[in-house]
């Protein structure tokens, strides 16, 4: 075998010596090789290289590849292309067979072979450092060997415990001593807390403290690495607590000590709060409570132990049977609420046998009444709800009564309308009475529709809210307009009957009054309303008879205001002495008329109110003032009351015309009739009013007194109109007088009038003394107006006569 090595060598060496006879080229080669591969004696793959002189096999390409890999152990397949001198395409394809075909586990990792012996060199480089620093980032090497982190991790993993002594956690790689003293201070700290605590707060506290200790060269404890270690203690026993959703911890010290807590408070005083508990870090009270005490009830802020009940039951017992009442939480615990103690008190025996026996009552949701008590307070309150009526003002009739108004109605339109065509009969007969004859055409006021029909009835005397179709905007509106008492006035009357209510020490008396009103205020309006039904029935022939009497005087009245209204126009260029006839008019006839018009109402509505009233035979001759005008105007219900007011403000006007608007709106409201003046009727009045003047000039005997009665008088005779002047307006009439009588008549007229105003002065200027000299004059005047009178009254009945 050595001789035929040797012999080969011999022949190499010679053939390499002798010198050729037929030299190629490059392109001879190159064509001779293409050639001798067509021609398949060549029948592997060549593959060029890069300078194009050489060919090389894949085989020969793989090995000098394996070759530079063992040598580097991590070589980038772009230097194995420079160092081969091969195209960096065949590199690739060939990488891909050199390292699944190696058995000792190379990878090609982002255009990189990196064999196994490598990773083994850097994790000893990595020990060899961890062991120096105690802990390393994986961040920091992977960016140092230009590889990913999670793939860094990966190869880390494999060979911790044998390259790499230490542990990886959360990007980190910790030292063994560096892991058992980061556990020590977890289990310190974890052994240190009794409370509740999220752990994320506690391990913000340790990465502080080894900042501290490591100083700013440290590497930042990562949370997880905390965590880790904690759930490893927890899983191993040496911390005791239990954790929920991973970071809320509750140290089993903290759990006893918090069911001691609550079985030491709930033993003593039978019963704990919601809130206690809740303070105590139990998240679900009731549950809590119901597994631990399967005999208690949950309330609405607190959980209960069935003595409570007892306690309680006992209580309201002894208080039915005394027929008195009890405020529940009064015996309850300072804690429980109104809701709490009507909980407790559906569980109590005598509550129940009380409400089914019809013994007690509740009220509100923790006072419990008997009803002797009630029954003893509910007659009491109607004492005081009979004075309440008998001072009620309110002139309105209850909804109940109103069936009554419409009976009594009818009886007077019936009445009324007799008497309407009685009268009608009558027409063209001449009478001293100034208002019993109705002309055909007579008119009637309001006598625009049906319904302002319906309202003329003497006795639907009531307000706007009990007509036909009128609807109020709310309840309490109502019970206004019918003088029904309100809550207030119940709750205080019930104070003043009981001041148990308020000397027991109640914080708000109303939260007892309050139902208790409540309970009350319907049975009292029931029988309010029973008793003015009853009394307003009684009263309905009254105040018939009431009505009745004063449709009659208004007519008249209201006539003969019309009637002195219309003189009043002569006066309208002289704005002085209109303004003087109009005030004059409604101090005089108008106070009269409103005055009347009242005091009838006002006892109309007494009467409805059940309070007896006499009446007065006289009501034309009562005189009001301002004040008691506007105290009537005021005790009128609802929209009567109003216009009652503009009645009051018009008499004190400047206007007549005022004064009849307001009136007639009045009368409107009340259901009364008010007749129109028309021609007719106004010559029947001026007829008989001429008739009444000119007897009362011929009865004269007092010569101030005969003036006005003859100006007047004249004034018919001249003007046909019925004037009402005051002294201070006689001058002006008398003047006007002038162009209207002959120059006698007239002179006659001025001279009396002249006397009679120097006699008024002289009286006014007069001292009594008997020696002062105006008497003397005083007397002479008399004497002069004596001479004048028979004169002045030939002058004025002389011409009526004519």
């Amino acid at each position: 075998m050595d001789a035929e090595l040797l012999e080969l060598a011999r022949q190499f060496e010679s053939a390499q010596q002798a010198k050729s006879s037929i030299r190629l080229s490059e392109r001879n080669v190159v064509e001779l090789v293409q050639k001798l591969h067509e021609l398949h004696i060549i029948d592997f793959d060549l593959l060029h290289t890069v300078s194009g002189k050489e060919y090389i096999t894949p085989e020969q390409l793989r090995h000098e590849m394996m070759l530079e890999i063992k040598k580097l152990g991590r070589v980038s397949l772009i230097d194995l292309a420079d160092i081969t001198g091969v195209d960096l395409y065949h590199v690739e394809n060939q990488a891909q067979r050199v390292v699944s075909g190696d058995p000792s586990g190379l990878m090609l990792i982002q255009g990189e072979i990196i064999s196994q012996s490598y990773w083994d060199n850097i994790a000893e480089e990595i020990n060899e450092r961890l062991q120096e620093c105690s802990q390393i980032s994986l961040a920091e090497i992977a960016a140092n060997l230009n590889v990913g982190s999670e793939f860094l991790a990966s190869m880390l993993e494999a060979r911790l415990g044998t390259l790499v002594k230490g542990r990886l956690e959360g990007g980190q790689l910790y030292t063994p001593a560096y892991v058992t003293r980061v556990s020590a201070m977890v289990r310190g700290a974890a052994r240190g807390v009794t409370v509740p605590i999220n752990l994320s707060l506690l391990w913000g506290t340790l990465q502080q403290l080894l900042q501290a200790m490591d100083g700013a060269g440290g590497v930042a404890t990562e949370s997880s690495f905390f965590q880790s270690l904690f759930n490893g203690l927890a899983k191993e026993g040496e911390i005791l607590g239990s954790l929920r959703a991973g970071v809320h911890w509750t140290p089993t010290v903290f759990a006893i000590a918090q069911r001691e807590c609550v079985d030491s408070f709930f033993s003593q005083n039978s019963f704990i709060s919601y809130d206690t508990l809740q303070k105590l870090g139990i998240s679900q009270p009731v549950q809590f409570l119901q597994s631990r005490y399967a005999e208690g009830f949950p309330l609405v802020t607190a959980f209960a132990h069935p003595s409570m009940i007892e306690m309680l039951d006992a209580a309201v017992e002894d208080a039915i049977d005394r027929s008195s009442w009890i405020d529940s939480l009064s015996v309850l615990p300072t804690s429980f609420g109104s809701q709490d103690a009507s909980k407790i008190l559906s569980h109590c025996n005598s509550v129940q046998s009380a409400l089914k026996g019809n013994k007690g009552m509740i009220l509100g949701d923790s006072y419990v009444f008997s009803n002797g008590f009630i029954k003893d307070l509910y007659g009491r309150m109607e004492k005081e709800l009979e004075v309440f009526r008998l001072s009620g003002s309110s002139g309105a009739i209850p909804s109940d009564d109103i069936h009554l108004v419409m009976e009594a109605k009818g009886r007077t339109d019936s009445g009324r309308s007799g008497e309407v065509n009685e009268k009608r009969k009558k027409k063209g007969k001449t009478s001293g009475a100034r208002t019993e004859i109705l002309p055909d055409d007579e008119e009637i006021i309001p006598l625009k529709s049906k319904k302002n029909q319906r309202k003329g009835k003497e006795a639907s005397l009531v307000l706007s809210d009990t007509k036909k179709g009128a609807k109020k905007d709310s309840t309490r509106m109502q019970e206004d307009d019918l003088n029904i008492p309100s809550d207030d006035w119940i709750m205080q009357k019930i104070l003043n009957l009981v001041p148990d209510f308020e000397e027991q020490g109640l914080e708000d008396p109303q939260t007892i009054l309050g139902p208790l009103a409540n309970y009350m205020r319907p049975m009292l309006i029931s029988s309010l309303k029973e008793k003015r039904k009853t009394l307003f029935t009684e009263n309905a022939g009254k105040m018939r008879h009431l009505l009745d009497n004063l449709q009659k005087k208004l007519d008249e009245a209201f006539l003969n205001m019309q009637l002195y209204e219309k003189a009043l126009d002569l006066f309208e260029d002289d704005q002085s002495t209109c303004a003087v006839l109009h005030r004059h008019l409604l101090r005089t006839m108008a106070a009269s008329i409103g005055d009347m018009l009242f005091h009838n109402l006002d006892m109309h509505n007494k009467m409805k109110n059940g309070i007896n009233v006499e009446e007065s035979p006289d009501s034309e001759s009562i005189t009001l003032g301002s004040a008691e005008r506007t105290a009537l105007a005021k005790s009128f219900p609802g929209s009567l009351s109003k216009k009652a007011h503009a009645v009051v403000e018009a008499l004190e006007g400047k206007r007549v015309e005022a004064f009849m608007t307001s009136l007639r709106e009045v009368a409107e409201e009340s259901g009364l009739l008010l007749k129109k003046l028309d021609k007719k009727l106004e010559r029947t009045l001026l007829h008989s009013y001429r008739k009444d003047l000119t007897s009362q000039v011929s009865a004269e005997t007092d010569p101030v007194a005969l003036l006005p009665k003859a100006v007047s008088l004249l004034y018919i005779q001249v003007h046909n109109k019925a004037l009402q002047a005051p002294g201070r307006a006689i001058s002006v009439a008398v003047s006007r007088l002038k162009d209207k009588l002959d120059d006698s008549a007239f002179k006659i007229l001025t001279e009396y009038q002249t006397a009679t105003v120097t006699l008024l002065s002289l009286l006014s200027a007069s001292t009594g003394d008997e020696e002062d000299c105006t008497s003397d004059r005083i007397a002479s005047k008399r004497e002069l107006l004596g001479d004048l009178m028979p004169a002045l009254k030939g002058l004025v009945l002389g011409t009526t006569q004519s």
